[in-house]
């Protein structure tokens, strides 16, 4: 294996960390990309990669995609990720948890763990016994903190209605055609949000059967998890994994406008110079998605009550706003416009 630095999503990490504990049989990888703002937060994902390294490039990419984002959301918090690679078939355990704590606890606060996917708040409590650099522990009613995924919703939806407004001229997602990737937590709060507004929604998960649960609560149809990239319609929202804007499906995209929570939809750089080039409205994923670091990072810093979450997510349209008017004013693709800008707040503009 290449060292990790030859690694193309290498991008001057200050820390990129490998742990293995064989009793309890964690492998697990945690990249801090930057602290300049803060310790690097970000969330851990539990999940199966059949080739180890592409594990690391997820850190890699994912913890400088946090370094963004948390930029970009005002937070004084930097960037990391940590990822837990899972065994195909087995289950997570007290004692993996156990582990991946105490791994979190060795770095000294450089990195701060909460939910990501395949991970949930109760593993986070479990986590939470082996360090005290963990958020998004269960919160009393009306404090900032808990499940991550509803927040970061709510600022999918607020992005997709600015982004509307930006493509369509409409103030109002009324009959608007959204095609939904991914209805879990994320995308499925997105969904019903839309649904309550009258949008025509057409929805798309590898989980056929929650996919469909969904589309019969709110009457909207139904389509294959990769087919629904080239379905035609108003808006197409990406809140599964991430690299779906490729060259290849960049050019059969039948809507004016992209806009989901999904991390790293740009599979490359390019990419973001062909959605640009094609004159779509897109949304940069790390600026759109920020309502869950947003309450995570307020319950780690015991800095704000749900209103003030609330209120910090509701600036996410405004911040949108002004990446498109750059993107508008200088010809330059919004997701250039934004990696400057939140380039700069670290430190590497």
């Amino acid at each position: 294996m290449s060292a990790v630095w030859d690694f193309a999503d290498f991008d001057d990490h200050e820390h990129v960390h490998m742990f293995r504990d064989r009793d309890s049989g964690l492998t697990a990888v945690i990249a801090v990309h930057s602290t300049h703002l803060g310790p690097g937060a970000g969330g851990v994902r539990y999940w199966h990669y059949p080739q180890r390294a592409s594990a690391i490039t997820d850190a890699l990419r994912l913890s400088r995609g946090m370094s963004y984002k948390n930029a970009m959301a005002g937070l004084p918090m930097g960037g990391g990720k940590g990822v837990i690679l899972a065994d195909e078939g087995a289950a997570k355990t007290p004692e993996l948890l156990a582990a991946f704590g105490r791994a979190v606890e060795s770095l000294g606060g450089a990195y701060v763990t909460a939910e990501d996917v395949g991970m949930s708040d109760a593993d986070m409590v479990a986590i939470s016994k082996h360090t005290k650099h963990v958020s998004g522990l269960p919160v009393a009613s009306g404090e900032a903190g808990g499940d991550p995924g509803p927040l970061t919703a709510l600022g999918v939806y607020l992005g997709i209605k600015a982004a509307i407004r930006e493509g369509l001229g409409a103030d109002s997602a009324q009959g608007v055609r959204v095609a939904i990737q991914g209805v879990g937590s994320v995308g499925g709060g997105v969904a019903r949000r839309l649904a309550a507004e009258g949008a025509k929604l057409t929805l798309a998960d590898v989980n056929l059967a929650r996919a469909k649960e969904l589309a019969e609560e709110l009457g909207a149809e139904l389509a294959d998890s990769a087919a629904i990239m080239e379905i035609e319609a108003d808006v197409l929202s990406p809140n599964a994994l991430g690299a779906i804007l490729t060259e290849r499906s960049i050019e059969k995209l039948r809507v004016p406008i992209v806009a989901g929570g999904a991390n790293n939809q740009l599979a490359t750089a390019a990419d973001g110079q062909r959605i640009h080039d094609r004159g779509i409205v897109y949304a940069p994923d790390y600026v759109i998605n920020a309502g869950g670091i947003i309450n995570v990072a307020l319950e780690y810093l015991g800095q704000g009550s749900r209103e003030e979450v609330e209120g910090r997510i509701a600036l996410i349209p405004g911040r949108l706003a002004e990446i498109w008017a750059e993107s508008k004013a200088s010809g330059t693709p919004a997701s250039m416009v934004a990696d400057r800008m939140a380039q700069k707040l670290i430190g590497r503009g």
